[in-house]
């Protein structure tokens, strides 16, 4: 959705004024209808902040491959507005209702990851509305634009973004590479991150899938202008998670190749159904979403239904265990090692990062290979299940693994050592300067004690 500059400006307006009209003491949210965060959050009766007029891209420049977009655009308006010039975001998340501000405050990643890093590295500046009231602009190097990625909204929130585009062709070659030794694939994406090549071929798009012990895939991705057959994971009755095991080779449009994770949500739509073939070949195209899903969850939650179905089956409480986490590269194998003996979900999502630079909200090494690891279930552990023990597992051996965790779902970290993994000195010393008041909710606050 276009959005002139005039009409942005008279946005941002209409934010400050909700703004004003929420009471002091009361919570600042966003009142937006869509989320993709995995953790619930305290009750409030107060009014959200009106975002609704930043949706949009305001401009895209295709000589200097720049486009700014407004904080809640979603990826999914930003690439159709994009990819008809031949551009896409340096790196574009795997589901299409993440916006920009969301990717950039709470960390995005995707299979670009490994040469581009993550989502903010390719921001010029950015405007962000303050827990002040004011809309600051801010650039790299600054402390606002800094501090900002891992936020959360304990800062404030994106209003307009400048970010850079990369030049892309019509369509991706996917070669998918099996391991059945998880510190040779761990040694194969060190090479990769180094040369951005394999067997003499450039890759431009690297993630894998980890299906069981001993049977680990990495998929290669080449953009291309050479066209041929694509498959169609989209409409069709395939499913892409599952072609992975199913063949070495592939081709995609680069629009079906961003979108490929999104279809089936993974492979979480299996949850619903929908991957089903007597389901799927009536279940509406336009449906086959990720944030359609997450309304069924919402149902699912709302309702109370699978524990339910548990109770009346004589099966034992779920825990859900919904995390992304990020280990270097040399430690994957030992997660997924522990990670099937104690949790034991399967699949799990495996993306390759490097961070051209630290980022003291999510501090990482700069030019360090580490590997994200994606895994969204429910584990069935009993009545302790409510204290969430495969959770706090996992948290203790990341943090065992010099790794960290992202922040969309529910974490369980004393505060002590959650301000040790996410530099809580500094975000605290970057709030006091533009959020004097404490307005916003502080970021333990947020995401631990769920306020």
């Amino acid at each position: 959705m276009s959005t002139p500059w005039g009409q942005h400006e008279a946005a941002v307006e209409r934010l400050k004024a909700s703004y004003a009209a929420i009471p002091l003491g009361a919570p600042v949210r966003l009142a937006k209808r869509t989320t993709n965060l995995f953790r619930a959050r305290s009750a409030s009766d107060a009014p959200g902040l009106d975002v609704s007029g930043l949706t949009g891209v305001i401009a895209v420049d295709p000589e200097a491959r720049t486009a700014d977009v407004q904080g809640m655009c979603t990826y999914e308006d930003l690439v159709d507005a994009t990819l008809p010039h031949g551009l896409i975001p340096y790196v574009v998340p795997q589901l299409r209702t993440i916006t920009l501000g969301g990717a950039v405050t709470g960390l995005g990643i995707e299979s670009t990851s490994f040469r581009n890093g993550l989502p903010h590295e390719s921001v010029l500046e950015m405007d962000v509305f303050t827990g002040a009231g004011e809309v600051v602009t801010t650039k790299p190097g600054e402390d606002l634009f800094d501090t900002f990625p891992n936020s959360y909204g304990s800062l404030g929130y994106a209003t307009r973004l400048k970010i850079k585009l990369e030049k892309v062709p019509g369509y991706v070659a996917l070669r998918h590479v099996r391991f059945d030794d998880a510190e040779v694939m761990a040694k194969t994406i060190s090479a990769i991150a180094e040369s951005q090549e394999y067997d003499g071929q450039q890759v431009h798009g690297l993630d894998g899938v980890a299906f069981a012990p001993g049977e680990y895939y990495l998929t290669l991705a080449r953009f291309t202008d050479q066209a041929g057959p694509t498959s169609d994971y989209h409409s069709g009755q395939a499913v892409f998670f599952k072609s992975i095991q199913q063949r070495t080779t592939d081709m995609l449009t680069t629009y079906d190749y961003l979108w490929r994770w999104d279809t089936d949500w993974f492979w979480c739509s299996g949850a619903f159904g929908a991957q089903n073939p007597r389901i799927r070949r009536f279940w509406p195209e336009r449906f086959r979403r990720s944030d359609v899903y997450m309304k069924l969850l919402g149902l699912d939650r709302r309702f109370d239904i699978a524990d339910r179905l548990d109770r009346r089956a004589g099966r034992p409480l779920r825990e859900r265990v919904v995390q992304d986490i990020e280990v270097p590269v040399e430690n994957i194998g030992a997660f997924l090692e522990w990670f099937d003996a104690e949790i034991g979900m399967r699949p799990v999502w495996l993306c390759p990062l490097v961070a051209g630079r630290a980022w003291p909200s999510y501090p990482l090494r700069p030019g360090k290979v580490y590997v994200n690891a994606g895994f969204w279930g429910t584990v069935h552990v009993g009545p302790e299940a409510v204290d969430a023990p495969k959770n706090r597992a996992i948290e203790a051996k990341v943090h065992d693994l010099d790794g960290h965790k992202s922040l969309y779902s529910e974490a369980f970290y004393d505060e002590a050592t959650f301000n040790e993994l996410y530099d809580g000195v500094n975000l605290a010393r970057v709030k006091a300067i533009f959020d004097p008041g404490n307005r916003m909710t502080n970021l333990y606050d947020k995401v631990v004690r769920r306020r």
